[in-house]
């Protein structure tokens, strides 16, 4: 099932996306699914009449996963972590589908990372791997912009890869989904860059969500970003990226300057 939060007339709405592509209808559900289930109403609107917003923004937190691709830790010099090598995205650095990513001024070397990113469902802590299914709402597609030149000067990642508009995410979130081999590509201007799957991550999400949640405590809305595959680059003002993930669906932002 594909939950949307979008906006058709005025205040924020969550609903399911259903339909054959190109004739989509988005099903209004009553308050927050994540506290109140998923409960339809009558109300039904064209997907191309509303307005796709970020699908989730995290009350907590997004952890991000750094070098979990083999090809993309050596492809920026790196070698693979011994463990999963965590750090932390604030929720103001979340946009949604179409949304500007606005370069910051600090930095004039920004890539791009077209990543799965898991979402949340209930608070949790210390998960067993053979039980993370049970903590996790869906999977949604992620951006983990990143300024490379801020994130060699500070020796550390907070400003390089937490500026505002720094974690596109959407189109939805898929809640039915098997992450073991799904192909995540990434275009630059219509341009191919990134093309990899989810069977060549060093850690899978299971082992990913058990690792973070004894970390964290991960509450409803977290979301893990669990790393990218290689070809990543720079982008400029009046760019596009758009990223596709198997079974999920594309999202798509530009590059400003401001």
């Amino acid at each position: 099932m594909r939950i949307a939060r979008f906006v058709a007339l005025s205040d924020p709405l969550y609903g399911l996306v259903e339909g054959e592509p190109g004739s989509e209808e988005v099903t209004v559900i009553k308050g927050d699914p994540f506290f109140n289930g998923i409960e339809r109403t009558a109300v039904t609107h064209k997907l191309e009449d509303v307005r796709l917003l970020a699908p989730i923004i995290p009350r907590s937190k997004l952890v991000g996963i750094g070098r979990n691709f083999v090809e993309h830790a050596h492809e920026l010099g790196n070698e693979v972590p011994k463990q999963p090598l965590m750090f932390l995205k604030p929720n103001t650095s979340v946009i949604g589908p179409n949304d500007p990513v606005v370069l910051p001024d600090f930095s004039n070397e920004v890539s791009y990372e077209a990543e799965l990113c898991v979402v949340i469902g209930r608070i949790c802590k210390d998960v067993p791997a053979e039980r993370v299914d049970e903590v996790i709402f869906g999977y949604t597609c992620g951006n983990d912009l990143t300024a490379r030149d801020v994130q060699k000067a500070d020796q550390q990642w907070a400003r390089a890869k937490g500026f505002d508009t720094s974690a596109p995410l959407g189109p939805w979130i898929e809640t039915e989904l098997d992450t073991e081999d799904l192909v995540i590509r990434g275009w630059l201007n219509g341009d191919l860059r990134q093309e990899g799957s989810t069977s060549q991550m060093v850690w899978g999400v299971r082992e990913l969500v058990s690792v973070v949640s004894k970390a964290f405590t991960l509450l409803p809305g977290d979301v893990i970003m669990t790393g990218t595959p290689s070809g990543v680059g720079l982008v400029k003002a009046g760019d596009r990226y758009e990223i596709e993930i198997e079974g999920i669906g594309r999202l798509s932002n530009p590059i400003v300057r401001r």
